[in-house]
């Protein structure tokens, strides 16, 4: 069967239509903080109709999305523990590192608050209080970037892992979401994102009881994966994403998100 010049051009036509979009589609490894936050919701709609890239979430820890990039299974990473960053970094598994978006941690706990944590000087004086009294406290325990800097909090605080080897030390090993229900259920004392805490819906009893130690800063960082590693990496999708989420809209709707008034992220991105 002979084809014409025109049937052939149509169906090149074609394959290059469904090559580029297929070439619109990124794997982006987040937080589940980031994403229990409710902000995706609101970013990847306006991202689509924007520059038209649909962004596919792989939520886990920080630490598992750091191993996702490191492995290639990722474009680009979204993540929340500064040394653990700059070792990706270092190996050279990323390009760059570039800030997006800060919040803080806070402690959660029962509204009775029996380790009295509720006006501790600092953050470790709160932990201390929590571990002097024994009481419940549960733990993301999944190497996310929560419970990096939960594990970095109890050192300050002078308390070993071996210290935390205890009944009144609870490993989740999950997402930070579930966490808080563990904690709810339990009656206990968690770190948390401010994000996750305000969107969670089964608070029970559980109040926000310490939070303002500077220690506590929460800074959310995009890094592409290095396509020298990886050849197959759509590092040029990946900066055009860098590029959407570090310009006037995306710092429009993330100053602007909000629940029950309170703004759950701050914008700090600074454009090319």
């Amino acid at each position: 069967m002979k084809y014409s010049r025109e049937m052939i051009a149509i169906v090149f036509a074609g394959w290059a239509t469904l090559a580029m979009a297929q070439a619109a589609e990124i794997k982006v490894a987040v937080t589940t903080s980031f994403y229990n936050s409710g902000l995706s919701e609101i970013l990847l709609p306006q991202i689509k109709a924007d520059i038209g890239l649909d962004v596919q979430l792989i939520v886990v820890g920080t630490g598992q999305a750091l191993r996702l990039g490191q492995a290639g299974d990722v474009d680009a990473i979204l993540v929340h523990s500064r040394k653990a960053e700059d070792a990706f970094l270092e190996a050279g598994y990323g390009t760059h590192r570039r800030e997006i978006m800060y919040n803080d941690f806070v402690i959660i706990g029962p509204s009775d608050d029996p380790a009295k944590i509720n006006g501790s000087s600092t953050a470790a004086q709160a932990l201390t209080k929590i571990q002097t009294a024994a009481v419940p406290f549960a733990s993301r325990g999944d190497d996310s970037g929560t419970h990096k800097k939960e594990l970095a909090l109890w050192a300050s605080a002078g308390v070993s892992t071996d210290d935390l080897n205890a009944p009144w030390y609870n490993a989740a090993g999950a997402g930070m979401g579930a966490t808080l229900n563990v904690a709810s259920g339990m009656n206990a004392y968690v770190l948390s994102d401010r994000a996750s805490w305000l969107n969670f819906g089964n608070k029970a009893d559980l109040v926000l009881l310490y939070a303002g130690d500077p220690v506590l800063f929460n800074q959310y960082a995009y890094i592409p994966v290095n396509p020298d590693m990886h050849s197959y990496i759509k590092n040029d999708l990946a900066m055009a994403l860098e590029n959407w989420l570090v310009g006037p809209t995306s710092a429009n709707l993330i100053s602007n998100y909000k629940i029950n008034g309170e703004t759950l992220f701050t914008f700090n991105a600074v454009a090319n």
